[in-house]
């Protein structure tokens, strides 16, 4: 592979080096003395425009530094952009006035007990004693909020908020704006195809394929970025990149749909592997429990599940009629509990459904329905009908229900029943369910300041990494809403231990 080099310091592509254990600590190829040959040189440059990359660019760039941000796709927010916009905050302005009781140590406590003893908690403290601060960087930056607070599951109390766009678009694209206006360079079409580091292993570059057509690997032009304090990694997951996500768990194979969109391949987070980053916890992966068969991708029943069908309603075995989960469980109870009804090795679609009252907030509902993904029906009899649940059992299973909520305890599932509501007032609304790939857990471990660690355990200088590319926060399941705050509050992180690095003469 051709070596970029410059008079000061002698360069490598890391790339061009064999395993990541030979990359951790030694550089074990000979360096020539020819000029550099960067086409700009930056004191930051960014990968990646989701929540995470947004934030460390806007961060970087009011902290004094030149910033250039770079995004492979045709449109600025990855995957950010078309999530549910949902962002878990503890002790938020909105709790208060709702009279809900929070607080830092409640909502660190339930994201370790989702993480079921894997996580990282000195960078989970991080996220959620960051959370707050960082809500309050998206509105300074022009996001808005409903007004309102949802429960999701696994969170013991509501503290989820959500743009009034239900979408993450609603914070990717002020921080967009706020980028530009700042004086961010921004590029799309531009794909990172390698690190550019000193003899010492310090990264001081980029080699990037301007005007690059995903996902056509040679299209586009290779330009070489200099960075003189660092570069900042948040490329996010790998949930569509089918085979290097089937080497991690063979059961998420082709016949599972993701909710991600098409770049989410992770090919940052392997050239960091490719250096020498350390893998931590490759292999969580999470599903979301929310979806259905009956769409692509994240779609409308997502959003209606998670704001109408699980906090206002129920999900049943269709054989039975029965509810089989607690509908606000975290995302890992409900997903495993969903694929436990396999049956002769096929999946036998569960059903969600709430009433009239549960859907008033549910902003997909009318296009829900109107593509069919959403049904609605009259009576829980003819529910039962359309989807071949046995009706007195039905009938049956919501009247216990209701008189559950009546109690104020779930005496089936230990349901917290905060915002559930009796189920009387048709019509009723329903969606079938299937869980669908959804966000990756593990990645490249960082340090609580979103350095880089090696496979030696050791920083690898000049490297930070924050949000989904990350591994080790959220353990075995991240509870939902706390994407947003993770990459929010580490991107910010990084950000700032990057700006303190002391620049290389490039």
């Amino acid at each position: 592979m051709e070596q970029h080099m410059t008079s000061r310091r002698r360069l490598i592509i890391g790339g061009a080096l064999g395993s990541a254990a030979a990359l951790a600590g030694n550089v074990a190829q000979a360096a020539t003395n020819a000029k550099p040959k960067f086409d700009k040189v930056y004191d930051i440059i960014v990968v990646g425009s989701g929540f995470a990359g947004l934030a460390a660019a806007l961060e970087a760039r009011l902290g004094g530094a030149e910033v250039l941000l770079i995004e492979k796709m045709p449109a600025f927010g990855g995957n950010s952009a078309i999530n549910g916009g949902a962002f878990s905050v503890a002790g938020s302005p909105l709790q208060k006035k709702f009279g809900i009781e929070d607080s830092t140590d409640r909502m660190l406590a339930d994201m370790i007990k989702s993480g079921r003893g894997l996580s990282h908690v000195d960078l989970l403290k991080m996220v959620v004693e960051g959370s707050l601060p960082a809500y309050e960087f998206t509105l300074r930056h022009g996001v808005k909020y409903k007004d309102f607070v949802q429960h999701f599951g696994g969170h013991s109390v509501p503290r989820t908020l959500q743009t009034v766009e239900s979408t993450g678009g609603g914070i990717t694209r002020p921080l967009t704006e706020s980028c530009r206006k700042h004086g961010v360079e921004l590029h799309l079409h531009a794909k990172m195809e390698d690190f550019v580091r000193a003899e010492d292993g310090r990264v001081i570059g980029l080699t990037v394929r301007e005007r690059y057509q995903f996902p056509k690997e040679d299209s586009g032009v290779l330009q070489t970025y200099g960075a003189r304090k660092g570069v900042i990694m948040a490329t996010g997951g790998f949930s569509r990149n089918l085979w290097f996500r089937r080497q991690q768990d063979p059961s998420l194979d082709e016949r599972l749909d993701s909710t991600n969109h098409p770049g989410a391949t992770g090919e940052g987070l392997l050239k960091m592997f490719a250096i020498g980053g350390a893998p931590v916890q490759v292999d969580q992966i999470q599903l979301g429990p929310w979806c259905s068969p009956d769409e692509r991708g994240f779609g409308l029943v997502s959003q209606f599940n998670t704001i109408a069908g699980f906090p206002m309603g129920i999900m049943v075995d269709v054989r039975t009629g029965k509810r089989f989960c607690n509908e606000l469980a975290d995302r890992k109870e409900r997903t495993d509990a969903i694929l436990g009804l396999m049956e002769d090795g096929k999946p036998v679609y569960p059903v969600c459904f709430t009433d009239s009252k549960g859907v008033e907030k549910a902003q997909t509902l009318k296009n829900g329905l109107k593509y069919g993904v959403i049904k609605a029906f009259d009576t829980i009899e003819d529910l039962a009908k359309a989807y071949g649940i046995p009706a007195d059992a039905l009938v049956e299973q919501v009247k216990r229900f209701n008189a559950m909520v009546a109690d104020k305890n779930d005496t089936e599932f230990h349901r917290a029943l905060d915002l559930a509501i009796q189920l009387d007032k048709p019509p009723f609304y329903a969606c079938r369910v299937w869980p669908k790939v959804h966000y990756c857990m593990g990645g490249v471990g960082i340090t609580a300041k979103a350095e880089v660690y090696s496979v030696e355990g050791k920083v690898i200088p000049g490297l930070y990494a924050a949000g989904e590319v990350t591994g080790g926060t959220h353990g075995a399941s991240r509870l939902g809403g706390c994407a947003i705050a993770d990459g929010l509050v580490m991107g910010r992180v990084a950000a700032d231990n990057c700006l303190k690095m002391k620049p290389v003469a490039l």
